[in-house]
Formats: structure tokens, sequence, C-alpha cells
């Protein structure tokens, strides 16, 4: 018998552990049972997450750095392409946050399913609400203050300190960029092999997503059972997809003003590379057919798509940090916390950052975001809230992610002078690019 994809297995976990919480309500000792018995195993499913989150921030965030070793020989290139990759994020970021501020998901839930959900999972909500109000209080520069740690260890120590750990990861990529590469090699090879390992503990925790999920749901359920819970999570799955068709929009509107090209025509080029993202969930996965499809049937030229989509495919997560503010948000209007502008000012810094560091795998988001939680002040178990949809959402976002990368690399070719007509035509007919 065939074995399921992980992401029907996430699927059905989420769907029996509704049902078995369902069927548990009716006995009197039910409730009890669940909580002491199943929801222990959720609960560390996520702090597993929590635990690689800090380590996979640190590695990937560094390779992602030092593998722009070549920036030195193609530094206009280079420049144009990290300029390009950080302006879209930055916009991913802000159109999640505008999305989830108009549409309020969480602001659905009903008062008394809000107090059950501090009660279940936000002991301390208040104590958040304490520091997101001292940072209210605090002078004009405190952000930026934060952001530089005195002490890398303290920093590492908490995921609350998230943004020092990538301003150090920063800091300490660039240094061994600057450094002669004998003498960065050993460092470097350290921090590949780190990352590898990081990455495998990612996909052996998400051989126990079913798992968690099943225990997450089930808690869900018996803890905060009114139905308007369920479809606020509905309201906020469709804030996010939302956003990325927006954000699909803004792609096809920066190729059609900066490289002149049908949009039409690139939607028919990346296609494959975009089902394959779907699928499989894992820009790293889709790399070589999105590098075929950029360079065959899109017309840039093999040097710049060998350059600019593997370091897209590490750094440019517009997708992923689209869903990182929208998830923030909502979590916090769920849990009744009143986010300021200044700290969702810093969940666009986070949310960036941290995607220059998000792994192309699946799942891997999911371990950002715990960073972009602990800035902002948010409780991290308000996760549980998400994971159920997280999995389809995921595919969704590595589509976006995926169709970013053709279109920043069709405009650094454009810059380049190197943006040609495909070898393979599948344009639009009435389309001519040398009307263009």
């Amino acid at each position: 018998m065939k074995k399921l994809a992980l992401h029907w297995q996430i699927l059905l976990g989420m769907v029996v552990g509704v049902l078995f919480a369902l069927l548990m309500t009716r006995f009197d000792w039910g409730a009890d049972f669940i909580g002491d018995w199943i929801k222990p195993f959720g609960t560390i499913f996520i702090n597993a997450l929590k635990l690689i989150a800090i380590p996979l921030i640190l590695a990937a965030l560094i390779k992602g750095i030092t593998d722009l070793k070549d920036i030195s020989s193609l530094s206009k290139m280079g420049f144009r392409t990290i300029m390009i990759y950080v302006v879209t994020t930055v916009l991913a970021v802000s159109i999640g946050l505008i999305v989830v501020n108009v549409v309020k998901p969480g602001e659905s839930i009903n008062e008394d399913t809000r107090t059950e959900l501090v009660e279940a999972y936000g002991g301390d909500a208040e104590m958040k609400k304490q520091a997101s109000d001292m940072q209210k209080d605090a002078g004009p520069l405190q952000a930026l203050i934060d952001l530089v740690p005195d002490n890398i260890f303290k920093s590492a120590s908490s995921n609350g300190n998230m943004l020092q750990v990538i301003f150090f990861a920063v800091f300490f990529g660039v240094g061994l960029i600057l450094i002669p590469e004998e003498k960065s090699k050993t460092v470097k090879d350290f921090f590949d092999g780190v990352n590898e390992v990081i990455l495998k503990m990612v996909d052996l925790i998400m051989l126990a997503a079913p798992y968690g999920v099943f225990a997450l749901l089930a808690a869900l359920v018996v803890e905060a059972p009114s139905p308007d819970l369920f479809a606020a999570l509905g309201m906020y799955a469709l804030s996010v997809v939302g956003g990325l068709l927006i954000m699909i929009g803004v792609y096809l509107l920066m190729v059609w003003i900066f490289t002149k090209r049908n949009p039409r025509a690139f939607l028919n080029g990346i296609a494959p590379a975009q089902l394959l993202a779907f699928s499989t969930s894992s820009s790293a996965a889709t790399l070589p057919v999105t590098m075929e499809r950029v360079t065959e049937h899109l017309g840039v030229e093999e040097e710049v798509a060998s350059f600019v989509l593997p370091i897209g495919a590490t750094i440019n997560m517009d997708g992923t940090s689209l869903y990182q503010a929208v998830a923030a948000v909502f979590i916090a209007q769920a849990f009744g916390i009143d986010l300021s502008f200044g700290t969702q000012l810093g969940i666009i810094a986070t949310a960036t950052l941290a995607s220059i560091g998000s792994a192309a795998v699946p799942g891997a988001g999911m371990v950002m975001l715990v960073g972009v939680l602990a800035y902002a002040g948010i409780p991290e178990a308000g996760l549980a809230l998400i994971f159920a949809v997280d999995r389809p959402l995921d595919m969704c976002r590595t589509v976006v992610n995926v169709t970013g990368d053709a279109t920043v690399s069709m405009m650094v070719a454009k810059s380049q002078n190197k943006l040609g007509d495909p070898k393979v035509k599948d344009w639009d007919d009435n389309y001519h690019p040398e009307q263009a």
C-alpha cells in the first residue's frame, strides 16, 4: 500500500483530532483525558519547533549570506538582486499586515472564547501585554538599541531575542565574506554542515506533525469548543490566500512594467514550476524546474539564472514572510492583544530578516514564525490555532516564493541586458517580443 504524502497525513491528523475530541466531549471524563494524555504530545511538538528556531536561523542565515561569495565578481548583479529581493519581501509583509488589519479574522472570536483561549494557551498573555506596553513607552530609538545584543549567548538563550540573533548572524556572515576564502572555508563548511543537520532535524520533527496536529486540535476543541473559533480560522486562511493572490498580481505588474513582457506569457512560462512548488512545498526541490523554465521559456540567460535563482531559493521567501505577518497579527487578535504601529513595523523587519534564514523546505516557515511571535510579545502557544491549516497554506505560499524568484530573475536580467527571447516559445500568440 502506497504511503500517504505528509500533507495528507497532517490533514488526516487534523480531522481525526477534531472528531476524536468531539467524541470524547460526550463523556464526563473526556476533557480531562485529553488534557492529561493527549495535549502533552502537542506541547512537545510545539516545544520541538521552538527548540530548533534559533539554531535554524543562525545556520541558514550565515550559510545564505556566505553563499553570496560570488558577489565580489558580480557586485552589480549581486547588489541589484539582493535589493530587489529585500524590497519584494518588505512589500509582501506589508501586504499581509494590511490584509489582516482590514479583514481582522481574529476579532470575529467572541469574548468568552477569547477568555478560554487565554486561560488554555496564553498563561503568560498578561505578561506579554505588559512588555508590549513598556515597548510603547520607550524612546523612538529603543528598537535600534534592542537590535544590537551585548551578549550573543544571552540573546540566543531566548526566542524572544530573535531579532538580535538575526543581527549577529548577518554581521557574522558579512565578516566571513570579507576575509580571505582560505581562512573562512573551515568556518563556512562548519555552518554548512550545521545547516544540513538542522534541516534533517526539521524533517524528523515534521514526521511527527500528524500526531502533533492531532493532539493540538483535540485539545483545542475540548478547551475552546466555540464554533466561532473555527470560523475565524477559515477567515485567517482566506486572509493568507487573499494576500498571496495580491502578491502574485504585484509580480505580474512588475514583470509588465520593468521587463515589458506579457504577464500572461510569464504565467505560461513559469506555471509548471508553480505546480511543482504547490505539490512539494519546497522552493529548493523546485529549483531545477524553475531554472529550466526561466532560461528556456522566459528568456533569462543562464549566467543570470544560475546566480539569482539559487540565492532566491535561500533568501527570498515572500510568501512565507507574508504568511508570518498575517499569522502573527491573527494570533494577537485571537488573544485580544493590541499590537502598536511600532510593533507591526518591527514585525516587518523581523519577518523580512527571518525569511532570509528560512530554509527552502516544508514546515520551516512555521519554525521561523516562532521568532516573529516572540519578538512581538504574542503567546507562542497560539501556533496551535493555525497549525491545522498550515500545510495547505504552505503549499500556496511556496508558489509565491517560486514566482517571486522568477520575477526577480527577469528584472535583473533586463537590467543587465541579458533578457532575450525564450528558446521554447509558449507565449501568447498575439504577443510579439520585438514590439515590446
